[in-house]
């Protein structure tokens, strides 16, 4: 039988895998994957892509158990194909993915009639794909999806092509080698999108390096404060570096989570590449930021930094190591806003911070509990918990919050409220004003009505925001006095 014969009897559309059927790059996923699960495989990337990129795949392919059933899936492209296949075409799976993958991701989508994939020896892309499918189906026998410039030299080979994802650039030179029989658009990256990668709004709890200014009742001083701003930038960059390092690490994790699924990098609004880009240059920009402010604080910005990819990597995973680690986080910023500007830390603020800070990692897991437990789960993914902890979590959560409290309460006794505010009983107001605000918080959760980060839900929140000011003012009067 001629190609040419073979290609009057057949109607084929072959489609391509990544960033065509899915909006991702499976070769990139497997490498976040094998590299979350041990770190050390980083340094042997290089020695197995020596080998070749098809012996490279296959090797990260058999490392790596993908789970295919939660890529983000081009919804719209499978919608046409289901069409196009009740229509009576051969639907055809041909991609550069390792066979192993592609015929995982085939068995889960049950719409492929064939899977034309990399072996161990060749690399089925451009030329190699071209190749694969006119032997197959002769030339110009079948319609091709794709959606990169490596697509090219196959859709010269194609009868249609049908373009994914692609630029408009890739668009035209497609029509250029073969009739474009259809388009489909591909995601814009929007300002929400970058807001959400750099996680803007978790900044705030970076205004914690000012803390230890504010109590030492030296916020005039402007070289201090410039020195702290120049420091909130530097642990700003920080976080989010670590931020898109975990939200890499996590997508499996997240995809299986009723809203953390639309992260940017989870839904796969943003390229992996982007994020694997993004994340060192930030902590780079971070430690050369630090470096400015002093030796100091770059010590504590780099156990910071050591301690949150601890978390990422591993610690995140075990029941109560994970919160303790949280709170130590949040308590490490105030810790490294003293270093920065020569601030001598208190006991009293150090224990106030941990406790607090725990609660608030509590309410975090005790959410996020809650939210596995609607989705009918009975663990949570990724985490060291059951959804039957969640009453546990609940108790420990409320103790450390109120335990904060209590050291609040100690602290007005002692002998440097007396040296340090004109009127140390106003301080009064903030004990059942924190109380209240626990108390508060702990009732949001167990309603159900608690953000996955409480910190968040803090500053959207009108009962916290009125909390937090009339501490303030309570603060304010006690270093002023009633007649300021």
């Amino acid at each position: 039988m001629t190609l040419e014969t073979c290609k009057n009897t057949e109607a084929v559309i072959a489609v391509d895998l990544d960033g065509t059927l899915t909006d991702t790059d499976t070769l990139h996923e497997s490498i976040v994957a094998l590299v979350g699960a041990n770190p050390l495989y980083l340094f042997a990337l290089p020695f197995w892509l020596a080998q070749g990129k098809a012996a490279f795949k296959a090797k990260v392919a058999d490392l790596v158990d993908l789970d295919v059933t939660t890529l983000p899936y081009n919804q719209s492209l499978i919608d046409w194909l289901k069409q196009e296949r009740a229509a009576g075409k051969k639907i055809v799976l041909c991609t550069a993915t390792n066979e192993r993958i592609a015929q995982a991701v085939a068995d889960h989508l049950q719409l492929f009639d064939d899977v034309i994939a990399s072996d161990v020896a060749t690399n089925i892309k451009s030329g190699n794909k071209r190749k694969a499918l006119e032997e197959r189906f002769g030339v110009k026998g079948y319609d091709y999806a794709g959606n990169s410039s490596a697509d090219i030299e196959v859709w010269t080979g194609a009868a249609e092509a049908i373009v994914v994802n692609a630029s408009d650039s890739v668009i035209d030179k497609a029509a250029q080698v073969a009739p474009v029989a259809k388009v489909f658009p591909s995601q814009t990256i929007t300002l929400s999108h970058w807001r959400r990668v750099f996680r803007v709004h978790q900044w705030l709890k970076n205004m914690l390096l000012f803390v230890p200014l504010l109590a030492a009742h030296q916020i005039g001083n402007i070289q201090s404060l410039s020195t702290l701003i120049l420091a909130f930038v530097s642990f700003s960059l920080c976080a989010s570096a670590v931020y898109i390092a975990n939200d890499l690490l996590d997508l499996d994790s997240d995809r299986k989570h009723p809203r953390k699924r639309h992260r940017p990098f989870a839904a796969a609004a943003v390229p992996i590449t982007v994020g694997a880009v993004l994340a060192p240059f930030f902590a780079v920009s971070s430690l050369a930021l630090g470096l400015m402010v002093g030796a100091g604080f770059t010590a504590w910005l780099v156990v910071y930094f050591l301690l949150t990819c601890a978390y990422s990597l591993w610690l995140k995973r075990f029941a109560l190591i994970d919160c303790l680690t949280l709170a130590a986080l949040y308590t490490l910023r105030i810790i490294a806003g003293a270093a920065a500007v020569a601030i001598a830390l208190s006991f009293w603020l150090l224990a106030f911070s941990v406790f607090i800070f725990l609660s608030l990692a509590f309410v975090k897991r005790y959410a996020e509990l809650q939210v596995q437990a609607g989705a009918g789960n009975s663990h949570a993914h990724g985490r060291g918990y059951a959804v039957s902890d969640a009453p546990l979590v609940q108790t420990l959560g409320i103790t450390a919050g109120y335990a904060a409290v209590l050291v609040l309460a100690l602290y007005l006794h002692g002998e440097t409220v007396l040296t340090l505010y004109a009127q140390p009983e106003m301080i009064w107001f903030a004990v059942p004003l924190m109380l209240f605000w626990v108390s508060w918080l702990w009732m949001k959760a167990h309603r159900g009505e608690m953000h996955d980060d409480p910190i968040v839900f803090a500053i959207k929140d009108k009962a916290s925001l009125a909390v937090a000011a009339l501490i303030a003012v309570s603060f304010l009067f006690a270093t002023k006095g009633l007649g300021a």
